[in-house]
């Protein structure tokens, strides 16, 4: 393909645009577009009775935002915090969101057929938090839904009800 089909192809918007992050020994990644920013992990207030995935809140220039562990909620990796771990803040559905994860790794373009359909895992796993997997330099990436993981009722961090009005 020339430089100015491909051109062509990413302002067409044939291609998306991921982060991709690092959890335990697994890549995922997440649509680029709800990236507000990328930082270190602090101290953050912890919530009484909140699920262990939620490790509380911090105070980001005035916005309360929930921060998730999404080591502890995908069960991957021992959820260490030092200097490295870093938290991912996400605006979905004009809420501010947290994510703690290992690493960011890095921007990946993916084309529409490069994104393979999640597999059907029936009962045992949930796979509605999926958007796909793909294959990137010999690495399976698991492309993760994080819209709908945010506002799932298993988090509850966002009212879809709210969301479903707005819309």
């Amino acid at each position: 393909m020339s430089d100015a089909a491909v051109q062509h192809s990413v302002m067409a918007g044939d291609d998306q645009e991921f982060l991709s992050f690092v959890l335990g020994e697994e890549h995922y990644a997440l649509d680029i577009t709800t990236v507000k920013e990328i930082r270190g992990y602090e101290q953050v207030t912890k919530i009484a009775n909140a699920p262990k995935f939620i490790k509380g809140v911090m105070n980001l220039r005035g916005d309360i935002v929930p921060v998730v562990d999404l080591r502890i909620k995908f069960s991957v990796g021992e959820a260490t915090y030092n200097a490295f771990t870093i938290v991912i803040m996400l605006n979905v559905h004009d809420r501010i969101v947290g994510i703690v994860v290992d690493g960011v790794s890095d921007v990946i373009r993916l084309a529409e057929d490069e994104i393979l359909p999640p597999p059907e895992f029936g009962v045992a796993f949930d796979s509605e938090y999926l958007h796909g997997l793909a294959d990137v330099d010999d690495t399976m990436v698991i492309l993760v839904n994080i819209e709908n993981l945010i506002t799932s009722n298993e988090l509850g961090l966002v009212d879809v009800n709210q969301v479903k009005a707005g819309d």
